[in-house]
């Protein structure tokens, strides 16, 4: 097959890797072509402004875009102009191919610690929020049958900040035990698998979450790394604090039930190789 990736930068070179180690043809855009691995093939370009130039028979095309800020105008720029840019260039084409976007589970706005599936109505509840929204409403009006792919917090090689605020000391437990929000996760290498199986199936559904096994609240999450680490176990805060994310238990039933299964089942297997150090950030 040949493949896009609309947006090559962590993830999306790790996607490109994965479909290109399957033996299909795989071009990865980014504003620096020149730092696409081989055996992607780079081009260059500014999908925030410019039309993304997609070959003729192109089979799948993945839109992996990330905004270098939570700047409402960057948000907009990034995920609505540029998928706009990507769209453009898929019909400049002529050809139809399968349309796999990312999204995130930032749009689920839940803060009682309730089951999250694709039935849970979205809602706009920060402007960030709202862009995203925003994107995706575009997709459904001009692909009605592409696949969304909304992602939980990704973590992985280089993507290490609570690690790092636990290892510094900076890291805070909720103040009543028991009581702090659950948070969701995915390796950045689960991610990128789950982008490649949803390009093999044959009847996908036009949402999936993507997400690990295991919804797990902060406070335990934070206590492991400490022991894995090897330092103390952070102290608690005193008073309470709620992070953006709110508090909800992602499940990934549907996404499960297609075949896809995430090699760190939770945080643990996850964090573990992290700071066994496996695996790479990609530029």
């Amino acid at each position: 097959m040949d493949i896009v990736i609309a947006g090559c930068g962590d993830l999306g070179i790790e996607t490109g890797l994965r479909f290109a180690a399957q033996g299909h043809h795989v071009v990865g855009l980014r504003r620096r072509g020149d730092l696409v691995p081989a055996p992607l093939v780079g081009r260059s370009v500014d999908l925030r402004h410019e039309v993304a130039p997609i070959d003729p028979g192109t089979d799948v095309v993945v839109v992996a875009l990330a905004a270098g800020s939570r700047d409402v105008d960057e948000y907009r720029a990034t995920y609505v102009d540029g998928l706009r840019n990507v769209l453009d260039g898929i019909d400049a084409s002529g050809s139809a191919p399968r349309v796999i976007v990312v999204s995130s589970t930032a749009v689920y706005d839940v803060d009682d610690g309730s089951t999250v599936t694709e039935a849970t109505p979205t809602v706009a509840a920060t402007p960030t929020a709202g862009v995203l929204l925003e994107a995706e409403a575009l997709l459904r009006s001009r692909v009605p049958d592409a696949v969304l792919a909304r992602l939980s917090g990704v973590y992985g090689p280089g993507r290490e900040r609570l690690i790092e605020q636990v290892r510094g000391g900076t890291a805070r437990l909720d103040p009543v035990e028991g009581s702090s929000p659950h948070t969701n996760r995915i390796h950045r290498d689960d991610a990128a698998a789950a982008l490649v199986h949803l390009a093999t199936l044959d009847d996908p559904a036009p949402t999936y979450l993507v997400t690990d096994d295991e919804p797990a609240r902060l406070d335990d999450v934070s206590a492991f790394l400490a022991a894995e680490l090897g330092v103390p176990e952070p102290p608690r805060a005193e008073s309470a604090g709620r992070q953006g994310a709110g508090d909800k238990r992602l499940s990934n039933a549907l996404l499960r039930s297609t075949g896809w299964v995430p090699r760190s089942p939770s945080f643990r297997e996850g964090y573990r190789a992290v700071i066994a150090g496996e695996g790479t950030r990609h530029p």
